[in-house]
């Protein structure tokens, strides 16, 4: 018997909605995915042969990230780090690692009330991680995303798709990296700052400048200061919120600045490097193109900064 047009229709793919794109410029992105899918599904209809649609399921469960399909992961713990901000745990099976290199992001799926959201995120555990993967989120009141994310418990099991991006590095490849990162925009410094720090060979000096608004808005302090310890590595803030400096702790009051950071902050930042730096930003859209006008305007050329 003869496959009806609708029965065709019934397998055509259906086109992604605006919120399913994360918008960060991921290949494949779920557009790209979509486009594949229909001109598999057009060759199929046309020779009348169902064999040839992708076999490719929506969902995996095995536990290894696919850049074309969702992933699922379980959570193994929840930690709140702030008051809007979160740091998950994901379980891998036994000692296997996620795979990403550096600076790479994955892609988070949510279902809120019907509608599928796609959100990119970086993990911050290391890139050698081995048994988990670490991913630090911010809620925001009106965030689609948020309101998913808000109702994670341990033992949930939620969807990835990736990697995407990165930051292509080899190590003793700068002099030193300079690490402009707001909120968490600080999530993909730590993996990079981490394998410099377990290279013994890798000799680049590190200057991280974290952009919070208070003291307390400060993510991952422990890990942070302990990696301050390094030889290579300083670690300074600025908090536009905080107005005196000398409430925080006395550790932290020579390194930090209070308001916003402008151009005659970076420029001293670049001043006191140690070596020629190589500019790392990562931020919010605002923050990114302030960082980038602020670099132009004291001279830096495009290829002397990197914008995640």
């Amino acid at each position: 018997m003869s496959e009806s047009e609708d029965d065709w229709l019934s397998l055509m793919p259906t086109e992604p909605l605006p919120s399913q794109c994360c918008g960060s410029g991921c290949k494949p992105c779920v557009y790209d995915v979509y486009q594949k899918e229909l001109a598999q599904w057009e060759e199929a209809k046309a020779k009348k042969d169902r064999s040839l649609l992708s076999k490719q399921k929506e969902e995996s469960s095995n536990s290894e990230l696919n850049p074309d399909t969702f992933t699922a992961f379980k959570i193994s713990s929840v930690e709140q780090l702030t008051e809007d901000t979160c740091q998950y745990t994901f379980q891998l099976p036994g000692n296997s690692s996620l795979g990403l290199s550096l600076g790479q992001h994955i892609v988070l799926r949510g279902m809120v009330n019907g509608l599928e959201v796609q959100r990119a995120y970086t993990p911050v555990s290391p890139v050698n991680a081995e048994g988990y993967f670490e991913v630090l989120i911010k809620c925001y009141e009106a965030g689609l995303m948020s309101q998913y994310v808000k109702s994670w418990i341990e033992g949930d099991t939620v969807f990835w798709r990736g990697p995407f991006g990165g930051f292509p590095y080899s190590p003793n490849q700068y002099g030193e990296l300079l690490m402009l990162a707001s909120g968490t925009g600080i999530a993909p410094m730590l993996p990079i700052l981490q394998y410099i720090t377990e290279n013994e060979d890798d000799e680049t000096f590190i200057t991280l400048v974290g952009c919070f608004q208070t003291f307390e808005n400060i993510y991952l302090k422990p890990l942070l200061q302990d990696q301050s310890r390094y030889w290579n590595v300083r670690t300074c803030y600025v908090l536009s919120q905080e107005f005196s400096l000398e409430k925080l702790p006395w550790s932290y009051q020579e390194n930090t600045h209070t308001g916003r950071i402008t151009e005659n902050l970076i420029k001293k930042m670049i001043n006191s490097c140690r070596r020629k730096p190589f500019v790392l930003i990562c931020g919010s859209v605002a923050f990114n193109e302030d960082m980038t006008r602020c670099l132009k305007a004291i001279g830096l050329k495009e290829d002397s900064y990197f914008v995640f």
